[in-house]
Order: structure tokens, then C-alpha cells, then sequence
């Protein structure tokens, strides 16, 4: 049965364990090897967003290992944006240290395993969209893509939902609709924005446009973008 959790941990570089629960950091040093290099070893992440975005992601991926971290980028952003505006003006004192708790059970990180699922697939379809949005994934290369997924571990129902996935037109319309919460919209930011290339002008359109259509405030989204810098630095 096809499970959004498992593929978005395989996909960000987590992965679960024997009780189906996601575990941070789980990348094999294979996964971790094959991404950095763009190669099969890769995995799905590799194969999806191809040579120009590997090595980049290679080092988020390592540093984000899978869904509760990439919940908990987007959580620390949102709890820094709402202290940054009730913060006094700086005096020049020192960084406090991070104390920001963790989003398991937060709107961030829901415990409902429907809700996983929900915004595991909405985050998926939002990377996927992402890394359409410069036209990188022509006819010629979803071929290649289509080849190589069936020389990973996908079961049908996962390889059925990267490939229909794949061979849709760019919608950023459905990509907002799945944003069906403040805290939903604002992960879906913080993977498009992992998913891209920052130096690509037209990638950098689509996340300008999708922030808009996404109503965040200009402050969360340069929190957003400041945190996600921090994963590939």
C-alpha cells in the first residue's frame, strides 16, 4: 500500500524504523555517497532533481534527515519571525542560545497519522512542482527518470504517484490549494525552496510566485529562506 510518510523520508533522506516511525538522520552512507555524486545510489531525490541541484541537496539532506527535520526547519522559522517582531531593538548583546522546542504534536508535525500522510503528499508534490518550475524535466529526461526509478526499491503505488506526478503540466494552482493550513503552506515554502536552484532565475521566479500565492509574510519567508540556507551551506 502506497505510504506518502515513507516515500517523502526517502525522498528528503530520512528513513523509518522497523516500527514505521520516521527517524532523523537515517541516510545509508551509499544514499549519502550516490546523492552527493548525482549517481543511482542517489535515490529518488538524485534521480528527480538531476546534476544541478545534487550536490546541494546532498548536503540539506544530510543535515535535514527526513520529515520531522524539515517540519522543524519551517517550525524554527515561524517561532524566530514571531520573536523578531516582538524583540526589542538590538543592543549588541550576544545570540542567545537555540531553545526552540521541537514540532512533534504541533500543527507543524501532527500526530494523526491521516494528517502525515496529507501533508506528506503535499510536500511532495510541492518539490516535484519545484523542480519542473525551470523546465529541466523534459520528455527526454522523464525517459531517463522513468528507467532509473525501476532500479529502486519503489513498490507499483510510489513509482505509479512519481511518475503521474512527473507528467503533469506545472501547477502552482493545485501546489497552494494543498497548503490547507498556515503551518502546511509554510513547509510547502521550505521544501520548494530546497528544491530548487538559487542561482536559477526562472526557479526564482516560481518561488517568488509561490510565496505570493501562499500569503506569507515577507519577514517568515526570509526566515524560511535564511533556515533552509543553513541545511547546504
Amino acid at each position: 500500500m502506497f505510504d506518502p510518510q515513507k516515500l517523502l523520508e526517502q525522498f528528503l533522506g530520512g528513513s523509518k524504523s522497523p516500527d514505521g516511525k520516521p527517524q532523523q538522520g537515517g541516510m545509508s552512507p551509499d544514499f549519502v555517497k550516490g546523492l552527493a555524486t548525482g549517481g543511482m545510489a542517489g535515490g529518488l531525490a538524485g534521480i528527480l532533481l538531476g546534476g544541478k541541484t545534487s550536490k546541494k541537496l546532498a548536503k540539506g539532506a544530510v543535515k535535514i534527515g527526513g520529515t520531522a527535520a524539515l517540519a522543524g526547519l519551517a517550525y524554527k522559522a515561524y517561532t524566530q519571525w514571531q520573536a523578531s517582531k516582538n524583540a526589542p531593538a538590538s543592543t549588541g548583546a550576544p545570540p542567545m542560545k537555540d531553545i526552540t522546542p521541537k514540532p512533534e504534536g504541533t500543527p507543524f508535525l501532527p500526530a494523526s497519522a491521516q494528517q502525515r500522510d496529507s501533508m506528506s503528499l503535499a510536500i511532495l508534490r510541492a518539490m516535484i512542482a519545484a523542480a519542473k518550475a525551470d523546465g529541466h524535466i523534459d520528455a527526454e529526461e522523464q525517459r531517463r527518470i522513468f528507467g532509473k526509478l525501476d532500479e529502486l526499491g519503489l513498490d507499483t503505488e510510489e513509482k505509479a504517484f512519481v511518475i503521474d506526478e512527473l507528467r503533469r503540466p506545472l501547477d502552482i494552482d493545485a501546489v497552494v490549494a494543498a497548503a490547507t493550513t498556515p503551518e502546511l503552506a509554510l513547509e510547502i515554502y521550505a521544501a520548494s525552496v530546497l528544491a530548487i536552484d538559487p542561482d536559477d532565475p526562472a526557479e526564482q521566479s516560481y518561488l517568488a510566485m509561490l510565496a505570493s500565492r501562499l500569503k506569507l509574510d515577507p519577514g517568515l519567508k526570509a526566515a524560511v529562506e535564511k533556515e533552509a540556507a543553513k541545511t547546504v551551506a
